[in-house]
């Protein structure tokens, strides 16, 4: 059948179109930023170390390297970066293994993203180790793929995760929608330049061009993502 749409109102649209859609994972989808503060107090605690509450913004959502690396020089424990980094894998992998609560609209989000046949990348600065761990309850097969902070040269802030994504589902990092809870995610993901989503999880985030905040998931659809890409045009 032909169509009776112009041509170019055609291009314009598809130019438009959501491509892919990239999610974070920690504080995002699953409820366990505080796992990682709680698994940082007792491994330092065991190293005689007692961890300011207030190093916890600088923390949250960072790279494992970066984190670790900010609270032996806080704390001026006797441990190296490679030691520490085991240690807090081990005590995080130890607490999920109880469970891992998905935060409020997460499963739906996901559930509409492959009904809709949006795909959708996991980008997350945890190693792929805890990753793995986690996938299994958020369900694999949400996911086209999945990307480990410990699998690139540079992860979060840096843009290298999202960039990767991007590459891997054959989508431009600006018909891509991302959804993130930190800081140093949303800087990531616009130093890509995709478009971005912040749900904040710990510490506030403010609105920006090109960056919408919402309290909740809850607020987050298809529609909604599918609006947020062709608003840029």
């Amino acid at each position: 059948m032909t169509s009776t749409v112009p041509a170019s109102l055609t291009r314009s649209a598809e130019a438009a179109a959501l491509q892919a859609v990239f999610l974070d994972m920690d504080g995002t989808l699953v409820d366990t930023e505080g796992f990682w503060w709680d698994a940082e107090v007792e491994v330092f605690a065991d190293l005689g170390h007692r961890l300011d509450e207030a190093w916890r913004d600088v923390v949250v959502g960072g790279p494992m390297t970066r984190s670790a690396g900010y609270l032996i020089e806080a704390t001026g424990a006797d441990i190296s970066l490679a030691e520490l980094t085991v240690l807090l894998n081990d005590k995080f992998e130890e607490r999920i293994g109880r469970g891992v609560p998905m935060m409020p609209g997460a499963a739906r989000l996901l559930s509409e993203l492959a009904a809709h046949n949006v795909p959708t990348a996991l980008v997350s600065a945890s190693h792929r180790r805890i990753i793995d761990r986690i996938l299994y309850s958020l369900g694999p097969q949400h996911f086209a793929l999945s990307v480990a902070g410990d699998e690139v040269p540079r992860t979060k802030p840096h843009p290298d995760p999202y960039l990767l994504a991007a590459q891997g589902l054959g989508a431009e990092p600006a018909r891509c929608a991302v959804v993130e809870d930190t800081a140093t995610g949303v800087a990531s993901a616009e130093a890509a330049g995709c478009r971005v989503v912040a749900v904040p999880s710990v510490s506030p985030i403010q609105p920006a061009v090109g960056r919408v905040v919402v309290q909740s998931l809850e607020e987050v659809d298809v529609v909604f993502l599918r609006t947020l890409i062709s608003a840029k045009q």
